[in-house]
């Protein structure tokens, strides 16, 4: 599946992503976050990961490892 653009919708919260074969993937981004254990710096994080590179938003959220995003933004907070 060859990607055209990825790009957050903040109508809809979500991450749009448009592919060349015409299809469209909409990830509604407070269905793939309200599982997560997150802390309100991790979640400015998750914020600016879908607004700057909703591509790798995506990604991670397709691959299930956005809690692992999170747990490795938390462990820089603490240092």
């Amino acid at each position: 599946m060859n990607i055209i653009y990825a790009e957050y919708n903040i109508h809809h919260n979500s991450i749009d992503i448009a592919t060349a074969a015409g299809y469209l993937l909409r990830i509604d981004c407070w269905e793939a976050e309200k599982d997560l254990k997150i802390i309100p710096g991790s979640e400015c994080a998750l914020n600016a990961l879908a607004i700057d590179e909703p591509l790798e938003y995506a990604r991670l959220y397709l691959d299930g490892n956005l809690q692992v995003r999170i747990d490795a933004e938390d462990s820089f907070e603490l240092l």
